[in-house]
């Protein structure tokens, strides 16, 4: 079972691994810049050698950057788009170069534009942030959203499309992270059994769940259907202990990754951590008639 959590570059590429592994994790992701700034340099080569050691000692794979948050490809502003599709390329070039196996993005807000448009600027920005790179093992994941305004995502078909379209347009190759969080607050109800087979058997018919990569393990503050993307500390939120035990061992899903992205203040990087490999060990030591006890109680 691969269970990790978001940690932190500053101060130095390798201490991101460095701490990913003192805590106990064996899979991690991180930005590969400054989250919130436009402008971003390259990681030094002795930078990079030092974590892909921290990462071979410490068995931490995959390894998947998030790009940068004030990146939308599918905005319907010029200016606000050619940034992007600068600051993406950017992103692509240096998660080639770090090595990372993943790298996650939002697919971004179409507001003033339709949906339609806003798949198609995504596709478009993509396409050309990429254009003559050589991108080896890596991926894109697109990541699955709250949906609310007019954000791209919140739906299995939206992403869906991206993905068959995309080989019209680009050869970047691309699969999914499914965020938990996400996916309660846009609709699914996971933290019970028959919403978690639902959500299940919709990703498997529009998205493959071959191609789901990462799954981000992340509690709800927001309710069911909510559309608000607040992350919450496992067990704390609306999905529940009962809700991840079930995601952590369900037949399709417990190869996956899973990244926790929760608050992290006052040692709870560690207490998520921690929990989930609980769950995941009851998981495992519960025989079918019990999980199946467990699960009808608790749903």
């Amino acid at each position: 079972m691969r269970i990790g959590l978001h940690t932190s570059i500053a101060g130095a590429l390798e201490r991101a691994a460095l701490k990913a592994a003192e805590l106990g994790a064996n899979t991690f992701q991180i930005f590969s810049s400054s989250p919130r700034q436009w402008k971003a340099s390259m990681p030094s080569l002795p930078a990079i050698r030092l974590l892909n050691a921290a990462r071979e000692k410490h068995d931490l794979y995959p390894l998947a950057i998030h790009d940068n948050y004030l990146i939308n490809l599918a905005s319907a502003h010029e200016k606000i788009r050619k940034l992007s599709i600068e600051a993406f390329r950017g992103e692509l070039v240096r998660a080639v170069a770090i090595g990372a196996e993943y790298l996650i993005a939002h697919p971004g807000n179409y507001k003033g534009h339709s949906v339609e448009q806003g798949i198609m600027h995504f596709l478009e920005g993509v396409a050309e942030a990429a254009r003559g790179l050589v991108l080896g093992n890596l991926m894109l994941l697109i990541e699955n959203t709250v949906g609310a305004g007019a954000q791209l995502g919140g739906r299995f078909e939206e992403l869906h499309v991206m993905r068959e379209f995309a080989p019209k347009l680009t050869d970047v190759p691309i699969g999914f992270c499914l965020d938990t969080c996400h996916l309660l607050a846009s609709g699914f109800d996971i933290a019970n059994d028959a919403g978690l087979k639902h959500m299940i058997s919709e990703a498997d018919r529009l998205l493959g769940l071959d191609n789901v990569r990462v799954i981000h393990a992340n509690d709800s503050k927001g309710a069911l259907g909510s559309h608000m993307d607040r992350h919450q500390n496992i067990g704390n939120g609306y999905i529940g202990l009962d809700g991840f035990r079930r995601i952590l061992h369900h037949p399709r899903l417990r190869s996956k990754p899973f990244i926790l992205e929760t608050p992290m203040d006052d040692g709870w990087d560690k207490k998520d951590l921690d929990t989930l490999r609980t769950l995941w060990k009851k998981s495992r030591r519960t025989s079918p008639t019990q999980r199946a006890t467990i699960t009808t109680r608790s749903s």
